[in-house]
């Protein structure tokens, strides 16, 4: 997902009108939100931004995203967000942080009472999303970006795949698919069915979060190599998969996205850190399986994502660090 951001805010450096062009946009998403959490106003995080990523479980045969983030046609229960992730870039440019959101995690969803994260987008859109996850962590989103499967496989597909190590052999019964022990490589569609299986892990929706952060980090690896490598065609080939694949909200000026960009050239994939909420532990509301969140630990990670002090709080906390082979 990080990719998603980091390839769309390339755009204008390549083919500027045409790719540009190609980005599908949503109105409002931050219209009506009252009493937001100020930004840093000093010290290193002051210019720091950070981007609600969500990936949509709508499925079909084309392009969904555009449409599917249509805040004026809305309508409540039209897809839920299977992923979502906060992306934080520091305000020095030279690191950045990727903060996934189990997406059963049981949370307050403005308006709606008590349920699972992922339900916030099923009954607002992005604009109940990011009212969510502001009103969950303090910290103010200053841009979204959304793709669906579709387009997540194709970004993973543009890159040559992504690989991953199975520490164990693992059986989805669910998709009717063996993930054996070792190092392989994935196409845009195995990736998806890596990261979507819940059923035959140990530890469920957790596993599975673990499975996003690692896909996302290699995927971010192959994403950057793309963008610096001697190739032009490779880069334009990328970006025009991202592009179609990806809507922004219309806030997100183009201009915004070139200096984005430019500033973080320089930034490689070992300046990325990635994380899991901290959880204290799994249960049952009604029917539904959740996931708890750690709220004291988790107030102190948003603490650091607000001053910019990820790295050293990711090394006090490195069960939640996606590092090595996951299930």
């Amino acid at each position: 997902m990080l990719t998603t951001v980091l390839a769309a805010v390339g755009t204008l450096l390549v083919v500027q009108s045409h790719l540009a062009g190609q980005v599908d946009r949503v109105d409002g998403v931050f219209t009506g939100l009252e009493d937001r959490p100020p930004r840093p106003s000093s010290g290193p995080a002051a210019d720091s931004m950070n981007i609600l990523v969500m990936g949509t479980d709508r499925r079909a045969d084309g392009l969904t995203t555009g449409t599917e983030a249509d805040l004026e046609g809305w309508i409540p229960g039209a897809g839920r967000s299977d992923v979502m992730m906060l992306v934080h870039v520091d305000g020095d440019r030279a690191g950045a942080s990727v903060v996934a959101f189990p997406r059963d995690s049981w949370v307050d969803v403005p308006g709606w009472g008590s349920h699972k994260i992922n339900a916030a987008y099923s009954y607002g859109g992005p604009r109940l999303a990011v009212h969510t996850v502001e009103e969950l962590t303090g910290l103010r989103v200053d841009h979204v970006a959304i793709t669906d499967w579709t387009g997540y496989g194709s970004i993973i597909d543009a890159v040559g795949g992504v690989t991953v190590t199975v520490p164990r052999t693992v059986t989805d019964t669910r998709h009717d698919v063996v993930w054996a022990q070792g190092r392989q490589t994935l196409d845009g569609r195995q990736a998806l069915l890596y990261v979507r299986q819940r059923y035959g892990l140990p530890g469920g929706d957790l596993d599975r979060i673990r499975r996003e952060l690692a896909v996302a980090r290699n995927l971010a690896r192959g994403a950057l190599r793309e963008l610096g490598g001697p190739a032009p065609w490779d880069v334009y080939d990328l970006l025009d998969t991202v592009t179609r694949n990806v809507t922004v909200d219309s806030g997100w000026e183009v201009s915004d996205m070139r200096a984005l960009l430019t500033e973080l050239r320089g930034m490689t994939s070992d300046d990325i850190t990635y994380l899991s909420a901290p959880v204290s532990g799994l249960g049952r509301e009604g029917a539904e399986s959740v996931v708890y969140l750690d709220r004291a630990r988790a107030d102190t990670l948003w603490e650091a994502l607000r001053t910019d002090t990820v790295e050293a709080w990711a090394a006090r906390h490195p069960e939640l660090t996606t590092v090595g082979p996951v299930l």
